[in-house]
C-alpha cells in the first residue's frame, strides 16, 4: 500500500511509448520506410495508409512483415527476392515458395530461412527510416517536449517502452536533441523481450530496470495494444490518440486525450476513468505533473499516518 507522503510525490517515473505517442511517425515514417525497403528489394508490395492502420495492431516491425505474408495469399508464391542489408542488395537470394510451401506457423521466427530474410528486410527498412528521421520531417506531438522538460526539472525519472527496434527509437529521440537519449534512464526497445505488446513484458522489463512498483509510475501510450500491455503490467495509463487509433477501445485508461496539450493549445478530453477528478476540466489545458498527481491522489488508498 502506498502512503500519503509517497502519493504526493507521484509520479516517480513516466514510461513513454514512442511511435504515434511522441511523434506521428507511423503513417509518414514507418509506413513510408517499409514501402521504400520493399521497392529496393524488388517487391511489388505497397502498404497504403489504410493497410498500415490495420497492421499497427501487430506489435513489432518484423512481426508486421510476417503477418502480412501469412495473411496475404498472393505474396506467398515462389518469389525470388534479393535479401537486403542496410538498404543494399546482397548476393543471397531466397525462394519464398520453397520456404512457405509447407505452410506458415504462428511465429515469424519458427522458420530459420524466412526469419533471416525478414530480419534483413527489416534492417533495410530501419536504414530508410533513420534517413527520414534525420531529415526531421516528422515533428514531435503537442506537449511532448514540454512534459519531458518538466519531468527533468522536477527529477521525475524517464523511460521508454516500445516494440520499435532500438535504432528506430533512438532516431526519434535524437530529433528532440542530440543528447535526448541520455534523458531516459531506461530505453526498453525492440527484441529486449520476446513477447511484444499487448504482452506486458516490455513494461515489466522497464519497471524492473527502474526498480519501481507500477503504481508509482505512469505509462503514456497511443494505442489499444499499448494500453493492454501497460494495464497488464499494473501501470496507470494515459492515452493520446492519433488518426490511426482515435476509434480504438481504451477501456481502463485513466485519461484518453487528443494530445498532451500546450498552454495556447489545450487538449481535448475524450474519456478515461480519471475524468471525474478533473472537475469540469477548465483548470487543465495541458498534461503536467500536477494533473497526474491529482488523478493519482484521487485514485489511491492511503494508509493511516
Amino acid at each position: 500500500m502506498i502512503n500519503k507522503e509517497n502519493v504526493i510525490s507521484l509520479p516517480q517515473a513516466i514510461i513513454f511509448d514512442i511511435d504515434g505517442t511522441m511523434a506521428d511517425n507511423e503513417r509518414d515514417g514507418h509506413r513510408v520506410a517499409f514501402n521504400q525497403a520493399f521497392k529496393a528489394a524488388g517487391l511489388d508490395w505497397v502498404w497504403s495508409e489504410e493497410d498500415y492502420g490495420k497492421l499497427i495492431e501487430v506489435g513489432g516491425g518484423k512481426e508486421r512483415i510476417y503477418h502480412y505474408i501469412a495473411t496475404t495469399p498472393q505474396v506467398q508464391g515462389s518469389l525470388p527476392i534479393e535479401v537486403m542489408s542496410e538498404g543494399k542488395p546482397s548476393e543471397t537470394r531466397l525462394e519464398l515458395g520453397l520456404t512457405l510451401g509447407e505452410g506458415l506457423g504462428t511465429n515469424w521466427s519458427d522458420n530459420t530461412a524466412l526469419s533471416r530474410w525478414i530480419q534483413q528486410l527489416h534492417a533495410a527498412k530501419t536504414a530508410f527510416y533513420r534517413r527520414l528521421m534525420a531529415e526531421q520531417k516528422i515533428p514531435l506531438r503537442p506537449g511532448v517536449l514540454r512534459l519531458l522538460r518538466e519531468c527533468r526539472q522536477a527529477g521525475v525519472r524517464l523511460a521508454i517502452a516500445t516494440t520499435s527496434a532500438l535504432p528506430n527509437a533512438l532516431a526519434v529521440l535524437e530529433t528532440i536533441a542530440p543528447d535526448a537519449p541520455n534523458w531516459f534512464e531506461v530505453i526498453a526497445a525492440g527484441d529486449v523481450v520476446a513477447a511484444k505488446k499487448p504482452a506486458p513484458d516490455i513494461y515489466q522489463y522497464a519497471l524492473h530496470q527502474l526498480q519501481l512498483p507500477p503504481e508509482c509510475c505512469w505509462a503514456i501510450e497511443d494505442s489499444s495494444v499499448g494500453l493492454r500491455a501497460a494495464i497488464a503490467a499494473g501501470l496507470p495509463t494515459l492515452i493520446t490518440v492519433n488518426d490511426y487509433t482515435q476509434h480504438s477501445d481504451f477501456a481502463g485508461a485513466r485519461l484518453v486525450l487528443s494530445d498532451l496539450g500546450e498552454p495556447d493549445r489545450p487538449f481535448r478530453v475524450l474519456g478515461g476513468t480519471g475524468v471525474a477528478q478533473m472537475g469540469d476540466g477548465s483548470n487543465y489545458r495541458q498534461v503536467d505533473l500536477s494533473l497526474l498527481r491529482a488523478i493519482a491522489q484521487a485514485s489511491t488508498s492511503f494508509t493511516p499516518q
